[in-house]
């Protein structure tokens, strides 16, 4: 599943090649691909028609693009605040490419945007068809411009406005493991499985650490672990284990080469040499150092 660092891959990318345009024709190839949607395929594509792109917006890992609304009688666009937007799950497969025209469908495409200027067009390809795309109201929460389902969603520790040491607190009030609450994304947004095992492997945490023994310093040192991680990984593109995850020109992310703890069963922690190991979590893995990382 794309985290924070992927999904910002994919935005930065949506940013440069789709903002300021206006949406010409949009085709649904798979329905299921505008489930979230509920008036249906054919409203998608009838409401997305003549709508002005403002800019690619992110929050965690949910990402969307801000829309004007459609072109006015004098050719003036409405103003944002009657805007809305297009926000994208990409789930496990999901992959949002900017492609000519001219190129040759992808196997998997579900949606193409199309829009006036015939310029490369938007296409949302998915493999497994667990992502999506859907257009929902823009609402004011703490003073930014969400769509209504990311609206619950917590500030990420990349947000110039996120507050760690709200966040910490509210980490300490839970009663669960701090892996747990790392992963809520209603506490901290964008941090995923990678990349909470590579903050807690940097913390020195085991991920079933109660979330009450935690320290004030230690909660603040594991977010700053998990922001310095996510940065690491963005500048890297992000993390690809396959070719499912890729950014807007099709190109893979390569931090997987640098991961301390996740996916490293069996091979030597980078700190002290103890073999790394694997636990079931949440129907997912965690992986840690049992030296490193003393298990509660």
């Amino acid at each position: 599943m794309p985290e924070l660092p992927e999904v910002e891959v994919v935005r930065r990318g949506l940013d440069a090649h789709v903002s300021g345009r206006v949406i010409s024709e949009v085709e649904v190839l798979h329905p299921r691909a505008v489930r979230r949607h509920v008036p249906g395929p054919d409203d998608f594509a009838a409401r997305l028609a003549g709508q002005k792109t403002v800019a690619a917006h992110r929050r965690g890992k949910y990402l969307w693009i801000e829309l004007t609304g459609p072109a006015a009688t004098s050719g003036e666009y409405v103003g944002a605040d009657a805007g809305e937007a297009l926000l994208a799950h990409l789930g496990m497969s999901g992959q949002m490419l900017v492609q000519p025209a001219d190129a040759p469908d992808e196997k998997h495409l579900r949606v193409r945007v199309r829009f006036a200027d015939d310029g490369p067009e938007l296409r949302f390809v998915d493999q497994r068809t667990f992502g999506g795309l859907a257009l929902t109201d823009v609402v004011v929460v703490d003073g930014a411009r969400l769509p209504v389902p990311v609206a619950h969603i917590a500030r990420d520790p990349m947000d110039p406005r996120f507050d760690a040491e709200a966040a910490v607190r509210a980490l300490r009030a839970r009663r669960t493991g701090v892996k747990r609450a790392l992963l809520d994304q209603t506490l901290v947004s964008g941090v995923g499985n990678i990349y909470a095992d590579e903050a807690l492997w940097r913390a020195k945490l085991h991920g079933e650490r109660p979330t009450a023994g935690i320290t004030r310093a230690q909660g603040l040192a594991l977010l700053g672990h998990a922001t310095d991680v996510m940065r690491e990984a963005l500048a890297q593109g992000g993390t690809s284990f396959d070719a499912l995850y890729v950014n807007v020109n099709g190109q893979s992310g390569y931090f997987d080469r640098s991961l301390n703890a996740y996916g490293q069963e069996g091979e030597p922690c980078p700190r002290c040499g103890t073999p790394v190991v694997r636990e079931s979590f949440m129907n997912r893995s965690s992986y840690s150092c049992p030296r490193c990382q003393k298990r509660p």
